[in-house]
């Protein structure tokens, strides 16, 4: 499918309720307004093709850039290639939910992610964290090295109520995502949550909410879901 054809589908498909959402969320023009599952149907004809991918997500357009992180082909793309990105990457629904989410279908994510984590910069630091949450969620735990994921439950926990609001998020998304679906350090994340206790975040331009990362979890316990894996890491 061409790039144009694809701009004038997903303009065709915008709402302006699904905007005024996203930019409230922190998207800025050019925005169309896509929701997701709207996607799909375009997705399924093109499949995976990294060459559109890079021209829609140059165009600054969110939803364009949306739509790269769902026919991008991780399996091509370099650690330059997502370094590109995440300096695009201006808000968390890029950072967290296109690039990250990308960046863990890749064989390098775990080391990307680790020097994200470590830049002191807000976006990368957050697809950092947002990393290795879609990795715990979908990878065995075998694939993971238990005493580094408990120093870095540690590091949440001594940093999380100092660092800036989007890095809050994830970081409270990887206490819940260790405790779920990372079985051999449940305890601890659990532990790790209860210390943390609540923690208050603003994304965009909607008011500050407080999140209390000990009750999700334990909501989802209670659901039956401890060791939940996902078949694969993009829908």
């Amino acid at each position: 499918m061409e790039f144009e054809t694809v701009m004038q589908e997903l303009e065709a498909l915008g709402k302006e309720r699904t905007k005024k959402l996203y930019m409230g969320n922190g998207a800025e023009e050019p925005v169309f307004g896509v929701a997701t599952g709207a996607m799909k149907p375009i997705a399924r004809k093109i499949k995976k093709d990294q060459a559109l991918a890079e021209e829609l997500y140059a165009t600054g357009n969110y939803d364009a850039m949306y739509f790269a992180g769902v026919i991008c082909d991780p399996d091509i793309m370099t650690e330059e290639d997502f370094e590109r990105w995440i300096d695009a990457a201006y808000f968390f629904m890029l950072s967290d939910y296109v690039v990250a989410v990308s960046l863990a279908e890749t064989q390098f994510a775990q080391a990307v992610a680790d020097k994200w984590i470590k830049s002191g910069e807000e976006r990368r630091m957050s697809a950092g964290w947002s990393c290795y949450c879609w990795l715990l969620g979908n990878r065995q735990d075998a694939e993971f090295n238990e005493s580094k994921l408990a120093s870095m439950l540690d590091e949440v926990k001594n940093t999380i109520h100092q660092s800036p609001d989007t890095v809050k998020s994830a970081m409270n998304n990887f206490i819940y995502t260790v405790a779920i679906s990372y079985v051999p350090l449940h305890e601890k994340a659990v532990e790790t949550a209860k210390e943390v206790g609540l923690v208050e975040i603003k994304k965009g331009k909607k008011k500050s909410t407080m999140s209390n990362v000990s009750e999700k979890i334990q909501k989802d316990l209670d659901r039956g879901i401890l060791g939940f894996k996902r078949k694969y890491v993009r829908c």
